[in-house]
C-alpha cells in the first residue's frame, strides 16, 4: 500500500489559560483488528434511516504522545439531522468509567465515524472529545472515519484537529482537521484469524470451516515453501540478467539469512523425534490423570449411593424396633391393668 505525506501545520490556538497549550504534534496511529471489527460490527447494526455511526476509541498512548495505539472501542448513541446533532453524553462518560475500571492502561484516545464526510457536526464531537476534563486534553484527539460502503473497499483515515482563527461563538463547532497517517497492526495470532476470515470472501455462503492443528501447520508450510520457491526464482532470474537487481531487497535477504541458525539435518530429525516423544509422554500423563479423576468421581458417587442406602436400612431398623418395643409397653400395660382390677362375687 502506498504510503501518504502529510504536512502538519500548527495554527495559532485560541486563549486559554498559561501551561495548558494543547499538543498538535504529528502523531503516529496503529489500529488493531479487533477495533476495526467492532465498528463494522456497530455498522451493520445501525438503523435503515441512519447514515453513520459514532463511538469511543480507547487504547495506549506513548508518553510523549506521538505513538498512539487503538486496542478497543465502543459505540455510543446519538441523533444526527440536517439541523442539529444530539450525542449521549451521560452514557459515554458512564461507558467510559466502566471500561477504564475493567482496563485501567487504557485511556480515552477519541471517537470514530462509519463516514469518510467532514461537516459541522464532526468539529462539534471533536471539541467534545478533546475537551479538557472528561476529554483528552492536553493531548489531541484522535478522529478516526471508516467508510462503508457496501460493495467498495473499506477505507479508513486518522486525524487530529487544532483550532481556527473563529470568534468565541463559532469556537465549539469549528476546528481544523489535520490527516495523520496511521497503520493497521496484527501479530501473529491475529493473522491466523484474518487469514481464515478472508477465505470465506471466495465462496458463495460466506462460511468457511475451522482448520484443525494438524492442517494450519501444513497449511503453514506450504505458505513458506511458496515463498522460498519465489525467492529462489528472483534470485535466479537477478542472477541470469533476466531482472532487475535491488540492493535493497538483496540486503533484506542477506539480513533474514544470517538470522537463521546453522543447524545439521540430523540434528534437526533428531530434535523433532524428541520434540514427538516428548509430545507423547505429556499425552500419555494428560490421559493417566483424566482416567484417575473419573474412577475418583466414580468411587466418591458409589461411596456416597452406599452409605445412603446403609443409612435408609438403619433408620428402617430402628423404625421397627421402636415399634416393637412400644407395642411390648402397650402389652405390660394392658396386663397390669387387667391384675389391678377389683374381683367381684357373683
Amino acid at each position: 500500500m502506498a504510503q501518504d505525506s502529510f504536512l502538519h501545520l500548527a495554527r495559532p490556538l485560541g486563549p486559554v489559560q498559561i501551561g495548558t497549550q494543547p499538543s498538535t504534534a504529528p502523531l503516529n496511529v496503529s489500529v488493531q483488528p479487533q477495533a476495526v471489527f467492532a465498528i463494522l460490527d456497530h455498522s451493520l447494526r445501525r438503523p435503515q434511516d441512519q447514515e453513520r455511526v459514532i463511538g469511543t476509541l480507547l487504547g495506549v498512548r506513548s508518553e510523549d504522545g506521538t505513538e498512539v495505539e487503538i486496542r478497543n472501542c465502543y459505540a455510543v448513541p446519538h441523533t444526527e439531522t440536517q439541523e442539529q446533532v444530539e450525542v449521549d453524553m451521560d452514557y459515554q462518560k458512564q461507558m467510559l468509567q466502566l471500561h477504564l475500571r475493567a482496563n485501567p492502561k487504557e485511556v480515552l484516545l477519541g471517537w470514530y465515524a462509519t463516514s469518510s464526510d467532514l461537516n459541522t457536526f464532526s468539529a462539534l464531537i471533536q471539541n467534545f472529545y478533546g475537551q479538557q476534563g472528561d476529554g483528552t486534553w492536553p493531548h489531541p484527539a484522535i478522529h478516526l472515519t471508516v467508510s462503508t460502503v457496501p460493495g467498495k473497499d473499506i477505507e479508513a483515515k486518522t486525524y487530529i484537529s487544532a483550532p481556527v482563527g473563529v470568534t468565541a461563538e463559532r469556537a465549539a463547532d469549528s476546528c481544523l482537521f489535520i490527516p495523520v497517517p496511521h497503520e493497521i497492526k496484527y501479530g501473529e495470532a491475529e493473522r491466523s484469524g484474518l487469514e481464515l476470515v478472508s477465505g470465506a470472501k471466495e465462496r458463495e455462503d460466506r462460511s468457511q470451516m475451522l482448520q484443525t492443528d494438524i492442517e494450519s501447520l501444513e497449511r503453514a508450510i506450504e505458505q513458506v515453501l511458496e515463498m522460498i520457491e519465489r525467492v529462489s526464482n528472483y534470485v535466479s532470474n537477478v542472477l541470469d540478467e533476466e531482472a532487475e537487481p535491488s540492493s535493497a531487497l538483496g540486503q533484506f535477504l542477506m539480513n533474514t539469512l544470517s538470522l537463521a541458525p546453522k543447524v545439521d539435518p540430523q540434528d534437526i530429525e533428531r530434535d523433532f523425534n524428541n520434540h514427538i516423544q516428548d509430545v507423547l509422554l505429556v499425552s500419555y500423563l494428560a490421559n493417566t490423570i483424566r482416567t484417575q479423576i473419573d474412577l475418583s468421581n466414580r468411587l466418591a458417587t458409589a461411596a456416597l449411593t452406599m452409605g445412603g442406602e446403609a443409612n435408609t436400612t438403619q433408620e428402617s431398623g430402628q423404625k421397627g424396633n421402636n415399634n416393637n418395643n412400644q407395642k411390648r409397653g402397650n402389652n405390660n400395660n394392658q396386663d397390669r391393668r387387667q391384675q389391678n382390677r377389683p374381683t367381684t362375687e357373683a
